[in-house]
């Protein structure tokens, strides 16, 4: 009985480990299940074939502000036209700064004239975690395989402000054309800046 709760112990610390290890480029991303603002739920594999793009958000971080009074819209335009799956994530908890109903996410989406394909719900954190996400925003970009390609800051100057966004060099946005090019990103890993994520 001794060696077989031993096992078990063994099992369930590997289990552990598995599940808290920090997501790596080249390897398969973490799959999910997360329900959106529509209560629609979507599993990462059921983007396979499609690239996906991950933003971590919160309306309330000034870093998002910065990007959403910028060129944030503009990012999801370009890449929702070429087909790719963007989820703008929430994974602040119930009564930490970001956290919004789902009537709440729609009203921000419409009133800032975004255009991701769904802003979803990790109110848990079990997807932040299962990603490494820091900060608001943090991105990251699957390929059509489901492999990470990418995960990082949305650009190179760790500012709030909007006129900053001109002259940074768009690390997202790079590593995105190069995914959907067909190439690796380059860096595949960038330091993300913002808000920590109201786990």
């Amino acid at each position: 009985m001794k060696l077989r709760h031993l096992v078990l112990a063994a099992s369930a610390a590997v289990l552990s480990l598995g599940l808290t290890a920090a997501p790596q480029i080249g390897a398969p991303a973490p799959d999910f299940t997360v329900v959106d603002s529509k209560g629609s739920s979507h599993s990462l594999r059921d983007f396979a074939g499609k690239t996906v793009v991950l933003e971590w958000t919160n309306h309330d971080c000034p870093f998002v502000k910065k990007h959403y009074q910028g060129n944030m819209q503009a990012l999801q335009q370009e890449m929702t036209a070429q087909d790719v799956v963007w989820l703008s994530v929430i994974s602040s908890a119930p009564g930490k700064q970001g956290h919004v109903s789902p009537s709440e996410a729609d009203d921000l989406t419409a009133s800032r004239n975004a255009a991701p394909t769904a802003v979803v719900f990790d109110e848990s954190g079990v997807v932040g975690q299962a990603y490494a996400a820091k900060t608001t925003p943090h991105m990251y970009v699957i390929d059509k395989a489901g492999v990470l390609q990418y995960m990082g800051g949305i650009d190179s100057i760790p500012s709030a402000k909007v006129e900053d966004i001109a002259t940074a060099t768009p690390l997202f946005a790079n590593a995105a054309k190069a995914v959907l090019a067909g190439e690796a990103p380059n860096p595949a890993i960038s330091k993300p800046y913002g808000c920590s994520v109201k786990y």
